[in-house]
Order: C-alpha cells, then structure tokens, then sequence
C-alpha cells in the first residue's frame, strides 16, 4: 500500500483556481438538541457501523493533509457525544502538517470537557447558541439547555481557549431582537459574536429566503449601540466580515453566504459522519471514500478522490440563482 507520506503535496486546486486546505470533519450525526432549522424533533440516526471509526477518519485526515490540507475542525452533529473524543483530538493534533485544529460543539457538554480538550491539544472552539433568553432557547432547540451552554462558555474560557467564538444565526420573527444583546457580549468580553445568516440546512423544505436577515441589516441595528470600526485581514478565505466596536474586548463578525456569498475564495471540503466527501456545504454531490477505505483502497486512490471531489466542484452554491436546489441531508448528517 502506499502511503500518505510518500505522496507529493501540490496544492489542491479546483477548476477556478481556488485552494483547497481547510478539512471539516463530522464524526457523528447525533445530537442532544433538536434545532428547528436544522432537523425534525424526531430523528433516525445512523447505524453506527456506517460511522467512521478513529482510524478512518485519522487516516483520511493523514491523506488530506499530504495534498494540501492544513486546517481542520472537528464537527456533527454534536461532536462531544461521541464516546473517546477527547483521544481523537490527540491523535488529530499530532498529525503532521495540520497548523489549526478547532472545533464546533452546542456548549452543552463543554463544562466537563473543555479542560481535557484543551490538553489533548485544541486551541479554538466555536458555540453555536441562538438566543440567551431561556424560553426561546428552548423553543429554537426544544430542549432547556441553555444554562449548561453559558456555564461552557464559562469553562472554554477558563480553559485558556481563545478565541471562543460564539456563532448566532440570525432569523426574521424568531431571535433577530436580540442581535444587540449578543454583540454586547464581545464588547466586555474577549469573545468574537459571529452572526450567520439563515441557510436551506434543513432537508424539510422550511426554509425561506424572506425569513434571513442579512449581516448588512444587523450591522445597522448594532451601530445605533456604539461606535464599531472595521477589523482587516489579508486572509483571502476569510469568510467572517470582522468588526469590533471601538471599546470592545472581543470582536463582531458576520458570515453572509446569502446576501454576499464568498463562493469564489471558498477554501473548504468535508468528510461526512458517513465517510462521504462534499465538495459544498450547500451542495449534493457526495463521494463515497468509506467504500474505497473498506474495500481495499490504498492511499494514493484516497488521494486522487478528494482531487476529483474538488475538481468537480461547482463555481457557486446558487442560493440566489434559479433551478437551486435545497440541501436533500439534515445539517446534522452533513456537518457544519
């Protein structure tokens, strides 16, 4: 078999000369919230030999990184269900060639974990939390969950994680009243608010393109609070419009694939829970690198998968566009 380390490391570029280095990774479709935009309240979960072990996941990411990767985070579902996950990040963290290890967890069980996390090697994490006010929180999640979530805020940051990033989609008639109040937090705090804007990830036909509310509107409403400059950044693939106000600790930033999509910089490919690689978030072409790895595929096929996988990747995810057509896959199935 040849292996990763013997393959040659050119840059992994798609037919619009973009580069490929960021690798999300989700390692289970489980989840301990049911989020209305993001799945039904009762859920079918993947069987779990359809899962991909450590090994698997730890040998894609070891393929991944030999033609380019350098940037991985750790998704779900909920990441911090699945059982080990702690050794995972270790092991992740140790590969060589991987520059940036994050994660992105609901907050739910960081207390207990955010200290061995950070000791296994993680640096960043990001929560995903939609309102501070309990009864809508349990309204958006249909689970009372939100004082566990604040508490783990609470620990990642006693943990030494920075920075915590605190990731907000924001929705017309649903939380969109409380934009202020989560762009305080970053103005006390060393946090960065980062609000998104509302995306088909459902897989039930609920979305709306009148329900998002688009970053340009939530910058309106937070400078009527405070003087907020602009923060710059010579990252091409930057997809966070960054801003802080100028008293602030922390920093504001606005992730806008709806109103401004970054298509054209995007720097992102995906291995699902299930062993699939996407090519697009918002896409449904998958390519199935479980069957290769358990039917005998040696490295180099591994390789030349996630090549094809992003040579075959569209200019634009086409939200704004005719003909579009909506995520088939719960969020949950695919990985944020």
């Amino acid at each position: 078999m040849r292996s990763a380390e013997s393959l040659p490391g050119l840059p992994l570029l798609d037919t619009f000369a973009r580069k490929h280095d960021y690798l999300r990774i989700s390692i289970t479709d489980r989840c301990n919230l049911r989020c209305q935009y993001c799945m039904p309240e009762e859920m079918v979960w993947m069987e779990r030999a359809d899962i991909l072990s450590f090994e698997e996941i730890l040998r894609f990411t070891r393929v991944a990184v030999s033609v380019g990767v350098t940037k991985a985070r750790i998704t779900g579902g909920e990441p911090l269900l699945r059982k080990d996950v702690v050794s995972l990040v270790e092991r992740l963290a140790a590969i060589e060639g991987i520059e940036d290890l994050s994660l992105t967890t609901n907050g739910v069980l960081l207390r207990k974990l955010a200290e061995p996390l950070y000791k296994a090697g993680l640096r960043r994490v990001n929560i995903s939390l939609d309102s501070l006010r309990p009864d809508r929180y349990h309204e958006l999640t249909r689970r009372d969950q939100l004082p566990q979530v604040l508490d783990g805020i609470e620990a990642a940051a006693d943990a030494g994680f920075s920075p915590i990033k605190i990731n907000a989609v924001m929705m017309k008639d649903v939380n969109v009243d409380e934009a202020i109040e989560f762009a305080l937090l970053s103005r006390t705090r060393p946090f960065h608010v980062r609000f998104l804007e509302y995306m088909p990830l459902d897989g039930q036909e609920l979305w709306k393109h009148e329900d998002v509310v688009t970053g340009a509107q939530i910058l309106a409403r937070i400078r009527e609070t405070g003087d907020v400059v602009a923060v710059e950044s010579d990252d091409l693939s930057e997809v966070a419009r960054r801003w802080r106000f100028e008293d602030g600790e922390g920093e504001i930033g606005f992730i806008n694939p709806v109103s401004e999509p970054f298509c054209g910089a995007c720097s992102r490919i995906r291995l699902t829970a299930d062993g699939m690689i996407k090519n697009c978030l918002l896409g449904n072409d998958e390519f199935n690198v479980k069957r290769l790895m358990r039917t005998g595929g040696d490295d180099e096929e591994i390789a030349s998968l996630i090549r094809l996988a992003v040579q075959m990747k569209a200019e634009h995810h086409g939200i704004n566009r005719p003909g579009f057509e909506k995520l088939v896959r719960n969020m949950s199935r695919v990985g944020g």
